[in-house]
């Protein structure tokens, strides 16, 4: 029976209920069955032949054969695995050491890391409660605000639930029926303008008022130099590249210098030679990347034409497969040669001032970032170029998670148990959420409550900058008292129906969606990563401070939102060109 009144009370109660500490996936499956029996009642059969039983039945199967959510635990396996690696603590160093002449590098350091390893784990509670065991106290004791230290490690330990590979787009996308892939690529861009926002904000205020986060003494700022790099300058060149590059033709002077595990070695000048060209060759990648995959890529894929007679279903128009056939526009070719010149610019000026801390600096860079840094490259762009599924792509991070704790001889099996008995638990609450969400949905649906939502809203008479306003000022409202899980899963499926009238794409309100959901970690009183961090902050911080620390980080995610908006191409542009 349809009756719109009890479907608008189980909205209320599943709100209330969650409120007082129930178990979310629980307490959808309860109301689910408990409103669906009133639904389902016919006085004419037994009760056990009720219908809302086959309905548990079928969603919970659908929940299991759900091959979107088959990624789901190998990617939060490859951010357990990553996290009791404990793989973090060498590269906070040496990005502090990088960032050390710029204000408030502590903070900088603090947020790039976060956002790095938020990107490599997709993990919010354990990002911040990792960061604040490391960077909490160090920033403290060099006397940074508080406010700005707990603010730099909430926000930022945040991102990795936006940036891919986040196990939240893989969930609004089983929710949605979008494709992973696309919503990926969608959030790419805006989930690193995001962090830029963050370190504009967090630069600008230690510009405006130094005394917030002083500078550090010249004892934590000292590069550790070897005692061989400095009799190599002496020997060959003040510039260790041109040094390294002379000792390499002439080695005989070098290899009578000494080091901490003895006579200086051809093989060790090769390494760091090869150390010093890192820079180089990463920009040097990136731009033939970039080439192949613009220049020659699409050219390779628009010759192999589709069989006459035959027409492609969503193709584009004629004139559009012949602008993909006659190869990129001449802006491109302007403005890769812009790039190309600015980036040999900026290398030319770098090796020339290439010195010995310089030098220790990349190396230090190299073997705590580029391990980590090249796997979450690989497992992004496998997914984006479509050269594997997102599910084969989080088997090949959790493998590669798996190797890197390994080289590092960080992860034992105590370690590797705990790692893999999160995942489980994760896992299993994210599923029978996916259950709950469906019974529930479904039952809310039959008693009519998604149509009585609808008729009101259409009733409003709303264009679609008013539609895409109330409803991104509702998922923020209920950012304050629920958390990520229980809005995508509950929520999002009501306003999703709707976006059609208003020709509102899913992929743009989705990811519109994944940014408003930054505030849910930020906004009390059940701001999560405000309680990840007091757990493990000194006794004198105390909860409010937390909070006061996160406000501005929420109305820098209301201005990101309001960019996004504006400027839509910075989500869709992205999956339009490798996707069409």
């Amino acid at each position: 029976m349809s009756d719109p009144f009890l479907g608008m009370t189980m909205l209320m109660l599943i709100v209330i209920v969650i409120m007082m500490g129930f178990p979310t996936a629980f307490t959808l499956m309860g109301l689910g069955m408990l409103f669906g029996f009133y639904a389902f009642y016919n006085p004419a059969e037994h009760w056990i032949d009720n219908r809302v039983f086959d309905l548990m039945v079928q969603r919970t199967y659908g929940a299991m054969t759900n091959d979107v959510l088959i990624s789901i635990p190998l990617f939060v396996l490859m951010g357990y695995v990553m996290e009791r690696g404990a793989l973090v603590d060498k590269m906070f160093y040496s990005i502090q050491l990088s960032f050390r002449r710029v204000p408030a590098s502590l903070a900088v350091a603090t947020l790039i890391v976060c956002t790095f390893w938020g990107i490599a784990s997709g993990l919010v509670g354990a990002v911040v409660v990792l960061m604040g065991v490391i960077a909490m106290n160090p920033m403290l004791r060099a006397g940074y605000d508080v406010k700005l230290a707990s603010g730099v490690i909430t926000a930022g330990g945040t991102l990795g639930i936006l940036i891919p590979p986040s196990v939240m787009i893989i969930v609004y996308a089983a929710v949605a029926g979008q494709s992973v892939v696309k919503l990926y690529a969608a959030a790419m861009f805006p989930g690193f303008f995001l962090a830029f926002l963050y370190l504009a904000y967090i630069l600008g205020w230690a510009t405006i008022n130094p005394k917030i986060a002083p500078s550090l003494p010249e004892e934590q700022t000292r590069v550790p130099v070897a005692g061989w790099m400095r009799s190599l300058q002496a020997a060959y060149s003040q510039n260790m590249l041109v040094g390294l590059l002379r000792a390499l033709v002439s080695p005989s002077k070098a290899m009578t210098m000494e080091t901490d595990e003895g006579r200086l070695t051809y093989w060790k000048l090769l390494k760091n030679f090869g150390a010093a060209l890192v820079p180089f060759s990463l920009t040097a990648f990136m731009l033939l990347l970039v080439w192949w995959y613009v220049v020659i890529y699409q050219q390779a894929s628009s010759e192999a034409e589709a069989p006459e007679g035959l027409e492609q279903l969503g193709a584009p128009t004629a004139d559009a497969g012949q602008a993909v056939a006659n190869g990129p526009t001449t802006s491109f070719y302007v403005s890769f040669a812009l790039v190309a010149a600015i980036a040999a610019a900026v290398l030319v000026r770098y090796y020339r001032n290439m010195g010995a801390e310089r030098l220790q600096v990349v190396k230090l860079l190299v073997s705590s970032v580029m391990p980590l840094a090249i796997l979450t490259v690989v497992v992004l762009a496998v997914i984006l170029f479509g050269i594997t599924t997102a599910t084969e792509s989080a088997a090949v991070g959790a493998a590669g998670a798996f190797l890197l704790a390994l080289q590092a001889r960080t992860l034992n099996w105590k370690r590797t148990k705990e790692a893999v008995f999160l995942t489980a638990k994760t896992t299993a609450m994210v599923c029978w959420l996916f259950v709950g969400s469906a019974l529930f949905s479904a039952v809310f649906a039959i008693l009519g409550g998604q149509a009585l939502i609808e008729e009101w809203v259409l009733a409003l008479s709303l264009t679609p900058v008013q539609f895409m306003i109330l409803s991104q000022a509702i998922i923020f409202i209920l950012g304050w008292p629920l958390e990520w899980t229980e809005i995508i899963i509950i929520f999002v499926p009501i306003f999703l129906p709707m976006l059609r009238h208003f020709d509102i794409d899913p992929i743009l309100w989705g990811v519109l969606v994944f940014v408003n959901l930054q505030a849910a970690f930020l906004s009390p009183p059940v701001a999560m990563s405000a309680y990840y961090l007091k757990g493990v902050s000194p006794p004198h911080v105390t909860l409010n401070q937390i909070f006061a620390g996160m406000m501005p980080y929420m109305l820098i995610v209301i201005l990101c939102m309001i960019i996004m908006y504006i400027w839509p191409g910075m989500i869709l542009w992205l999956p339009n060109y490798l996707y069409g």
